[in-house]
């Protein structure tokens, strides 16, 4: 009987230290997650409860952050702050709100914030394509290089604009074929957009029956899917998740084959590359790393050409695609415009030619829709997000620079 009593009073010991330890590590990680979160800035943005360890995560759709962000700014205004989970973001809306930031305050809000999930697809210290690139040399040179270069082949000049009136008389011809029956007018519309990028970019373009071209246009609208839901944006936040094995593979299943697509495309390019003919861009980035060291560090390297050259097909594509779907379902909801665009083409243009840059002078009627398409659709309802580049004020409102892992990086959301 003492016995039992001895190990009664010893387990009754044991499990009163294992509560008063449980209650121990319990405060001490919510100390120590309040302290994370806590903001020790005055004249911060302000927002919505952060809660413990998931911060604000709760108060947006991820699937739709836009539609929860406008419902944010219209009770915290037009600068407010978010926290996923340890990290600060400060979202901003309107137009004045954008404009001072991104233009007036260009330098302040350079920067990019760092993305871990990206790294399974190459982006690292030395690797980072030129769209979420972090602000410094190595981006400013590879961003100098594709905008001569994309200059050079033809951005702004006449050589670019036969080229998408070739794509348009293809894709006018696509949509004849149909001859009256209903049809996804998506998929045409991003096959002749994505097809002026490919002979930038590659030098060729497809056919729209073409298996590989199907499959690439299929990899990257994957690829776009992947990017929304609230496990990416856990996946940033939290990093080590990346760790368990199998787990980028799986979540960016479509993100990873498209790159393997791009690298089969400029592989087979260089095949057939001869340095003294310059084709495409990617002719002129492979001339370019042919220089050595310098062009080394300056970030001419394979894996910066595969990344730049996915940015460009991402960045063009998308957005225009867009617009163009935007403009063809405004016209059907407002016929009255549609036939005074039509009326101002018959009387500039006609239907013997083609249209040209030079004929917009003449169409102001024409000019002033295709403005008014871009700014009334939603082409990107959030802008990709920035990074304060040092401390800064926008609005009366202090953002700092990051530091130490407590980033604010300022999501831009036109309204």
């Amino acid at each position: 009987m003492a016995l039992l009593l001895w190990l009664g009073s010893q387990l009754s010991s044991c499990w009163s230290n294992i509560s008063i330890l449980g209650v121990f590590l319990t405060v001490f990680t919510l100390l120590l997650d309040f302290m994370k979160r806590r903001k020790k800035w005055s004249h911060y943005p302000p927002g919505p409860v952060s809660l413990p360890f998931i911060g604000t995560m709760l108060y947006v759709d991820f699937r739709n952050p836009h539609l929860s962000f406008n419902q944010l700014h219209k009770k915290f205004g037009n600068v407010f702050n978010l926290q996923n989970c340890w990290t600060n973001l400060v979202v901003l809306n309107g137009y004045k709100t954008v404009k001072e930031a991104l233009v007036h305050r260009s330098e302040d809000f350079a920067d990019r914030p760092y993305f871990p999930v990206y790294e399974h697809l190459g982006y690292g210290s030395k690797s980072e394509g030129i769209i979420i690139a972090r602000y410094g040399h190595v981006w400013k040179e590879l961003r100098k290089f594709t905008l001569s270069t994309l200059r050079n082949f033809g951005m702004g000049k006449k050589s670019l604009e036969e080229r998408v009136t070739e794509e348009a008389g293809f894709l006018c011809s696509a949509v004849n074929s149909e001859e009256g029956r209903p049809f996804d007018l998506r998929f045409l519309v991003n096959n002749a957009v994505c097809n002026v990028i490919c002979t930038t970019i590659y030098g060729e373009r497809f056919d729209y029956g073409d298996e590989t071209f199907k499959k690439l246009l299929h990899l990257f609208e994957n690829s776009l899917n992947e990017e929304a839901g609230f496990l990416p944006q856990l996946l940033n936040v939290v990093p080590i998740l990346l760790c368990i094995p199998g787990v980028p593979q799986k979540v960016f299943r479509g993100q990873k084959a498209l790159m393997d697509f791009i690298d089969v495309l400029i592989d087979k390019h260089m095949e057939t590359w001869n340095p003294a003919y310059i084709r495409d861009f990617t002719d002129a980035f492979l001339k370019e790393m042919e220089k050595g060291k310098v062009a080394e560090e300056n970030g001419f390297n394979y894996n910066n050409l595969r990344l730049v050259t996915a940015d460009l097909f991402a960045a063009g594509s998308e957005t225009t695609s867009t617009t163009l779907r935007w403009a063809f379902l405004y016209m059907l909801l407002h016929p009255e415009i549609q036939s005074k665009v039509q009326a101002e083409i018959d009387k500039v243009i006609g239907r013997e030619r083609s249209p040209t840059m030079g004929d917009q002078l003449s169409m102001p009627y024409t000019n002033a829709v295709i403005h008014e398409v871009q700014r009334y659709g939603d082409v990107i309802p959030i802008g990709l997000p920035h990074m304060t580049y040092r401390d800064t004020e926008l609005q009366g409102f202090f953002i700092p620079k990051e530091r130490r892992g407590r980033q604010s990086s300022p999501t831009c959301l036109p309204c």
